[in-house]
């Protein structure tokens, strides 16, 4: 098409600015508007989710902006999770049987700037900061704006209007607020938040505990998790009830009750974070929620993407991912069908939407895995027994976990259909004892197989009926 129509796209995360750039280099005119400061120009708020987990669907999204190689070099790989014991104890549980596939672990804002240099360095992208987004007229693809350093009004509007706002979105406010369509919404809290604590570098340099591994402390009710930065230092981020519970946020009041919780819960920890009291009682203590909404488009005119139409829990590690995995799939769909926004919007949110609430579960329910069973003996014979099966037949088999990040072309619907029932048919086989130490790996395995059909083809039939 000969023109290429104004997007004006409010949020200049990491959702947004991939958005932003991609759309770019397909020829459009972006403006990109940020509530906060210019992240390249400040130093970061202490305790808020400063790195992530950065796997194949996210690092296909950066691909296909041809920024890949470079988020690369902000990255440190993470092998597995290790499981750190009670007793001190400690044991690694590799993600895959195949060598090659590991999550990494990257900065949040050191991937935020790399995005917003590369659309820095398109002459068709404005970047604007500061400017609070105080209302959106969605007919119009316009909103409303305060200038946070001068208190001034400002007005944009383009062809088409994006909120890549986050999970606070105040586009997706106005879209709930209007009363010209149906908006149906959703938002459910967890009963646990978070707060973050450091684990800083080693006094010479380097990292107080191995750096290639997610390290979680799984206590039951409570957890405590830490991923490696690459000035040596870890991000540790605390999981543990509001309320109604021996040690929870309501009564970890004192500094002695800290000091209490965390050496009785977390006693190898303890002595890796020399700043703890005062990390926790300086750092925000952050809520854990899951939104989903509908429709994410309406006039044809503006569109939700990332945590505006679809936040997420952390405990899967694909809130990121699953965000530049909606800027490859909207860009198939405007190879599909460029120059009609009503169509692609539809077309868009029909393919999108239940691969997002899929990924959402699927969160919530690693969730309750880590904390409660990933020290367990049952579910560790069920991992071992799938990183046998990934090692020698990696065609033949993907766990639950891998279908989710290390399968960048299965939906993530298919994997969670096909991860659960491989789950549930692994552990009732195992509880039965029908997988005996007599039958060779290739004899499990198609037992393992032939269980999962089986348990597929009943879902199949419940749900049909």
């Amino acid at each position: 098409m000969s023109k290429k129509e104004n997007i004006l796209i409010i949020g200049a995360g990491l959702c947004g600015s991939l958005l932003a750039l991609r759309l770019a280099q397909r020829g459009y005119n972006i403006t990109l508007v940020e509530k906060r400061p210019d992240l390249r120009k400040i130093e970061q708020d202490a305790g808020r989710s400063i790195n992530l987990a950065l796997s194949d669907r996210g690092l296909r999204g950066l691909r296909l902006a041809g920024v890949e190689e470079a988020a690369k070099k902000l990255c440190i790989p993470m092998q597995g999770r290790m499981i750190h014991h009670e007793n001190g104890k400690t044991f690694l549980t590799r993600y895959s049987g195949r060598s090659h596939e590991h999550i990494n672990s990257v900065s949040r804002p050191g991937l935020n700037m790399l995005l917003l240099d590369a659309c820095e360095k398109m002459p068709n992208v404005k970047l604007l900061f500061n400017l609070g987004c105080d209302d959106v007229d969605l007919k119009a693809a316009s909103a409303g704006f305060t200038d946070h350093t001068t208190g001034e009004k400002v007005q944009l509007s383009g062809d088409l209007l994006f909120g890549t706002d986050g999970a606070g979105s105040a586009v997706r406010k106005s879209m709930f607020l209007s009363r010209d369509f149906l908006f149906s919404f959703s938002q459910n809290w967890l009963t646990h938040g978070y707060k973050e604590i450091t684990i800083p570098a080693a006094e010479r340099g380097g990292f107080r505990t191995d750096k290639d591994a997610l390290h979680i402390w799984p206590r039951g009710e409570d957890m405590l998790i830490a991923l490696p930065n690459l000035d040596g230092s870890f991000t540790v981020t605390l999981f543990l009830p509001f309320s109604d519970s021996d040690y929870c946020f309501d009564n970890l009041t004192t500094p002695a009750m800290v000091m209490e919780y965390f050496k009785k819960e977390y006693p190898d920890a303890v002595q890796l974070m020399p700043n703890l009291v005062e990390e926790f009682f300086e750092n925000p203590t952050g809520p854990l929620g899951t939104i989903k909404c509908s429709p994410w488009s309406c006039y044809g005119k503006t569109l939700l993407m990332g945590d505006a139409a679809h936040a997420i829990v952390p405990f899967y590690g694909q809130g990121m991912n699953a965000s530049f995995e909606d800027v490859v799939v909207l860009d198939e769909v405007i190879e599909q069908y460029e120059g009609n926004w009503p169509m692609i919007f539809s077309e868009y949110e029909k393919v999108r939407k239940k691969d997002t609430d899929a990924i959402a579960d699927l969160a919530v329910d690693n969730f309750h895995e880590m904390k409660e069973h990933t020290a367990s003996d049952l579910f560790q014979e069920k991992r071992r027994l799938e990183l046998q099966f990934e090692t020698e037949f990696p065609s033949e088999y993907n766990s639950k976990y891998s279908l989710v990040t290390f399968n960048e072309n299965i939906p993530y619907s298919e994997a969670m259909k096909r991860g659960r029932a491989q789950d549930k048919a692994i552990l009732n086989l195992l509880q039965d004892g029908k997988l005996p130490d007599s039958l060779s790996l290739h004899e499990k395995l198609e037992k393992v197989k032939k269980e999962t059909t089986e348990i597929l083809h009943d879902d199949a039939v419940v749900k049909n009926l």
